[in-house]
């Protein structure tokens, strides 16, 4: 089936499929990059404060030509140059030359601050203001989303977090709570197994399936977190693979498929984000060295 849109919590709808924009860096590049996907047939573009490239994602979206009620937009409260989140979110706004985003996420829970609860009213109030349509989390885990949900008015409709083969026993708890409560999982670095952990046990099955069903080793990956319930985040800078990832959206894995993608994951070598960023401790916003340091050690934290 093709990539359609999925129904949040709040009653709005979200793209299955987004172009991400961590690591195109600043410049025409990213610009080209972001034109490409939208050109391509993308409608849902996921950037962040931390990225350093909101502006560039704003030209591009300027010079599509496209209507913006016809692009989706995410974009996340990363803690930079001290701002606070209401600061932060009329910050990106600026940069991206919007008047608002369809998705604001606190990019993680160390972001929270005094507390979750306290940074969790600002995002209602951010909501309420009309800057963002949908309000999220990235990177939460089930204890910090347990909290949030004790006191939140609003439920977060999304929870972006890490999900590839190789961290699968790991993150399907979280999986299965964030269903449990209605909280769309948006999975970020689905490609790891290809990108950054080739030659582990998922390529054979990986390659198997591809060849069966005349599909890329990448498009297979993406069927597997979409089957996972996900709504993908993904990029390339080669305008080749972005059209291959929207077609991933035709291929449909059957159930045995899925389980032998899992238990080859299952056999591979997991590091999680978490344990990342307990050695980067002490760093209260996702600095450029913490990114530095998750990039070093094989784990995106996007």
């Amino acid at each position: 089936m093709p990539w359609n849109s999925r129904k949040l919590n709040d009653g709005r709808t979200i793209p299955e499929i987004a172009f991400g924009t961590w690591t195109l860096g600043n410049g025409q590049d990213p610009i080209d990059y972001v034109d490409n996907a939208l050109d391509a047939g993308f409608s849902h573009l996921d950037t962040a404060q931390a990225y350093g490239n909101e502006k560039e994602v704003g030209i591009a979206l300027r010079e599509s030509g496209l209507a913006r009620e016809d692009v989706f937009i995410t974009t996340k409260f990363s803690g930079r140059d001290g701002l606070s989140i209401e600061q932060s979110i009329r910050n990106s706004l600026d940069n991206l030359g919007v008047k608002y985003v369809d998705l604001y996420l606190i990019h993680h829970p160390r972001l929270a601050q005094p507390d979750i609860p306290s940074a969790w009213a600002v995002m209602e109030k951010i909501q309420a203001e009309g800057l963002a349509k949908s309000i999220g989390v990235s990177n939460f885990e089930i204890s910090d989303l347990t909290t949030l949900l004790a006191s939140a008015k609003v439920k977060p409709a999304a929870n972006q977090i890490l999900l590839h083969p190789y961290v699968n026993v790991r993150q399907a708890p979280l999986v299965a709570f964030c269903k449990a409560n209605d909280i769309v999982v948006e999975a970020y670095s689905a490609l790891t197994p290809l990108t950054r952990q080739r030659g582990g046990p998922v390529d054979k099955p990986v390659n198997a399936i591809a060849a069966r069903l005349d599909a890329s080793p990448d498009q297979v990956l993406l069927a597997w977190a979409r089957a996972k319930g996900a709504v993908l985040v993904t990029m390339s800078s080669k305008k080749e693979r972005v059209e291959g990832y929207l077609k991933a959206g035709d291929i449909e894995l059957t159930s045995d498929d899925v389980r032998d993608i899992d238990v080859a994951g299952a056999l591979g070598v997991r590091l999680s984000a978490r344990t990342v960023l307990r050695r980067v401790a002490g760093l209260t916003v996702l600095t450029t060295a913490a990114f530095g340091v998750c990039t070093y050690l094989g784990v995106e934290i996007f």
